[in-house]
């Protein structure tokens, strides 16, 4: 009786202790480095792609097309901490909800909202790169392993990229809300996309460095009063820039659908004929149409600023009409002119309404 009763007590304990340190990591991209470190210091020594398979084991990314190009997530390496597999689960595993909510994203320090299955897939496939020039099923597994799934939208007026969200908290962010309909590739998955290229790219030639270094290096770094003018190459900030020195404009196009037939195949499903693969690269194209401004310089239109937005509100049943704007500006070269400009009012009553304690950002 007095043994059973212990057992209740210590299993209560336990899933008391493990939801108490789920919840103190929260989903700003800050925690999720401490997370990281954490598995490293509990494995030292470990190289940083057997600590990325580490990572994926614990989030469940281990489909056909990722063994393929990265190999399987549950072959040997002990077994990480299961408060901290809960936590990387939550953290890394992407969808969105009936409601609204994605999933999988993290908040990061420069206002922008990341996609954290893309960024660590394309770090893992960069540190296991053999090749100087190249690196194998990058641009699958950041950007078009995404876009295959569902590139083709059930309506032509189904946007193919967007929507931004807003999060429930800014200093302990745990839910992410879409502002509008999913579309086919989110913000934030651009975002993670973009940057699991870049740090793919950068990780084939630095293998020594371990994955919390990485992160910290391209997603912590404070500007100073000099600004970007004074910034290294690799941070965040410089997203587009450094993507842009890296993608060609047809790249895209053949990788999706280089990954769509690639996926078929692992499958086991038949070839697509030739009219569905035509219908897929018009597809692909217009999809290219939408990524391409984002990187090259941003349009006017708001959906390309990366903004945090505390809302105002004039009447419970009313759309918001005002928020505080975090503003990056619209082209590399003159965010060094305006890295002072921290905050502007701005007015946009034509948004969609905030949910109660919204505070959105791109």
């Amino acid at each position: 009786m007095e043994r059973a009763c212990w057992k209740h007590i210590l299993a209560l304990l336990v899933v008391l202790v493990s939801t108490h340190a789920e919840a103190s990591f929260s989903l700003h991209m800050d925690d999720f480095i401490k997370a990281v470190k954490q598995v490293e210091d509990g494995h030292p020594g470990s190289e940083p792609a057997a600590m990325l398979k580490r990572l994926r084991r614990a989030a469940g990314l281990n489909d056909a097309l990722i063994q393929h190009f990265l190999g399987n997530a549950d072959s040997g390496g002990p077994e990480m901490n299961a408060t901290l597999s809960a936590y990387i689960r939550k953290a890394v595993h992407h969808r969105v909800t009936e409601h609204g909510k994605e999933k999988g994203v993290v908040l990061t320090s420069d206002g922008t909202t990341v996609a954290l299955m893309p960024l660590l897939l394309g770090i893992e496939a960069g540190f296991l790169s053999k090749s100087r020039e190249r690196v194998r099923g990058l641009y699958q597994l950041t950007l078009a392993k995404d876009l295959d799934l569902s590139f083709i939208p059930s309506s032509p007026h189904t946007p193919l990229l967007g929507p931004d969200g807003c999060w429930d908290n800014l200093t302990s962010p745990q839910v992410f809300t879409l502002l509008d309909t999913p579309s086919v590739l989110t913000t934030a998955q651009l975002n993670g996309g973009m940057d699991g290229v870049i740090l793919g790219m950068e990780a084939k030639s630095r293998h020594p460095l371990k994955l919390s270094s990485l992160l910290t290096e391209y997603y912590c770094h404070q500007l100073d009063r000099r600004g970007l003018d004074a910034a290294p190459r690799l941070i965040s900030r410089r997203r587009r820039e450094n993507f842009r020195g890296l993608f060609g404009p047809l790249v895209l196009s053949r990788q999706v659908v280089k990954s769509v037939e690639l996926q078929r195949r692992l499958t086991g499903r038949s070839k697509m004929d030739v009219k569905k693969r035509r219908e897929l690269i018009d597809v692909v194209k217009k999809g290219n149409k939408g990524v391409r401004p984002g990187v090259h310089g941003l349009p006017t239109h708001r959906s390309s600023l990366h903004v945090a937005c505390t809302a105002v509100q004039r009447d419970p049943h009313q759309p918001y009409s005002s928020s505080l704007l975090l503003v990056h500006p619209p082209h590399p070269h003159a965010e060094s002119a305006l890295s002072d400009l921290r905050a502007v009012f701005c007015r946009h009553a034509l948004h969609a309404a905030l949910p109660p304690g919204g505070q959105r950002l791109g």
